[in-house]
């Protein structure tokens, strides 16, 4: 499947700030035999003194811009072709919880893919006692990993309420849980915080998600959105998988993966800091746009 991308964010400030630097994450990254990025350019209005170009621990690309004159808006553009490769789902080779310590022990590698990375506590996400209870209720004797993180990621599709308004990017898995409302940030915060509580190594997903118009509706400019979804590692054999508790669907073609971290704080889209006082306003538009 190739789609072209293109992603639009705008702050506009109440009063002029200087000194900007940011670390912006948006383009799509290459992962072998799932995605391709063909091309992808990431541009800024008004364009920065200083630009790098460069990718992360995790891999994951990434542009660092820093601004000395003074700006009253900053847009950053994301534009990408993308080929992605069906991925088929293989039967269950997950071993149960059980055996999972000593598979687990038997990884000595620490490179970014290593699941020892995606364990502990992580910045955004503490070890949380009611969520764990809720993991040890979901778990069952016997299950396999991927049954296990299945079954979570189910629960709390069907637990959950989808409410833009509930949360900010700021809420906690804790605050999140105890709402059971929230986007798609607060389900995967939770669902990693349930996985890792079991032991289970998970992490966090950002990449975008191509939406359908309903039956005769034209698709709307701007009306795709930038996502987040659960990797959660299933042993030796089978690896890495992703499932997305919004939707409670394992990530498939319509997944398109910018970066992979421990939780938000790893992939936020733009991070940084400026001089400034008062308030701003962010905007945010994309366009997933099948080619074939």
């Amino acid at each position: 499947m190739l789609y072209d991308i293109n992603l639009r964010i705008t702050y506009t400030y109440e009063v002029p700030v200087s000194g900007g630097r940011h670390v912006v994450r948006v383009l799509p990254v290459s992962l072998p035999d799932r995605q391709r990025l063909v091309a992808g350019t990431v541009t800024c209005t008004p364009p920065p003194e200083e630009r790098r170009d460069s990718v992360d621990f995790f891999a994951n690309p990434s542009t660092s811009i820093l601004f000395r004159r003074q700006h009253e808006k900053l847009v950053i553009r994301m534009q990408a072709r993308v080929q992605l490769e069906p991925q088929a789902l293989t039967a269950d080779f997950s071993p149960d919880l059980a055996g999972f310590p000593a598979e687990l022990a038997s990884v000595w590698s620490l490179d970014a893919n290593s699941p020892h990375h995606f364990l502990g506590a992580s910045p955004r996400l503490p070890d949380d006692t009611a969520i764990a209870a809720y993991a040890r209720g979901i778990a069952r004797p016997g299950m396999t990993i991927r049954q296990i993180a299945t079954a979570i990621c189910a629960e709390i599709h069907k637990d959950f309420v989808y409410d833009p308004k509930a949360t900010t990017v700021d809420t906690t898995p804790r605050e999140a849980f105890k709402l059971k409302r929230g986007v798609c940030q607060d389900f995967t915060h939770v669902m990693i915080t349930a996985l890792r509580s079991l032991g289970i190594p998970a992490g966090y997903v950002s990449g975008f998600l191509r939406t359908i118009p309903p039956p005769g509706k034209e698709r709307l400019e701007g009306a795709d959105a930038m996502h987040a979804w659960v990797r959660f590692w299933c042993g030796t054999t089978a690896g890495w998988l992703e499932l997305d508790p919004t939707n409670n669907i394992f990530a498939g073609l319509d997944h398109i993966v910018v970066g992979h971290g421990r939780d938000y704080s790893d992939v936020a889209p733009v991070i940084g800091v400026l001089k400034s006082y008062g308030s701003h306003k962010t905007e945010q538009a994309v366009d997933v746009i099948p080619l074939q």
